[in-house]
């Protein structure tokens, strides 16, 4: 009986001092002062799946795939950022980045947290603008074969540029072997 209420102290510990990092996380990114020049920045938002991170940014890391921190050198750089309305919600978290062409890899949990979908993007983001990546279901059925139609519905990603679609990413389901690739889709 002793070991286990050990074991349960500890365990009890462990999550109180992760709690800890994480509140310690965001009091520093809520530390990050606008200046002149982030005032230009893009805004890019992550959202339509319970919870979405931003892996990288460029070549910085963003958040952790395992232990789903944010990285300190993007916190001193000044890239990610925390919406104060949404700040108990999982993608309250945002990037603030210079306009101009970059990479952004996002992982999306559309089913559970322990399965992701990732997705990389090149693309020229202008300065004050804001754009969201927006996971949803391709609900739309096509004609053909009852195998083809009865896959599953595609995942596709909306890039929206202040509330309007300027690109689209789907993830077909493969019949074969069930995984696919997003491929960018004519808007």
């Amino acid at each position: 009986m002793t070991k286990v209420y050990g074991q349960l102290v500890v365990l009890g510990l462990v999550l109180a001092s992760l709690n800890a990092c994480q509140s310690l996380d965001k009091k520093r990114i809520n530390n990050v002062k606008e200046t002149e020049s982030t005032k230009l920045n893009a805004l890019i938002f992550c959202t339509g799946t319970e919870q979405c991170e931003f892996e990288r940014f460029d070549q910085m890391p963003i958040v952790d795939a395992q232990s789903h921190r944010v990285s300190r050198e993007a916190i001193d750089q000044g890239i990610v950022r925390l919406q104060p309305k949404l700040l108990a919600e999982p993608n309250s978290l945002f990037l603030s980045v210079p306009a101009g062409q970059h990479e952004v890899v996002i992982r999306f949990y559309p089913i559970s947290k322990d399965r992701a979908e990732t997705l990389h993007v090149f693309h020229k983001f202008n300065a004050q603008k804001h754009y969201t990546f927006k996971m949803y279901r391709d609900r739309t059925r096509h004609q053909g074969s009852l195998l083809n139609v009865s896959a599953p519905d595609p995942l596709c990603v909306a890039l929206q540029q202040d509330q309007k679609t300027i690109r689209r990413f789907c993830k077909p389901y493969n019949v074969l072997n069930g995984l696919g690739e997003f491929v960018e889709q004519k808007i």
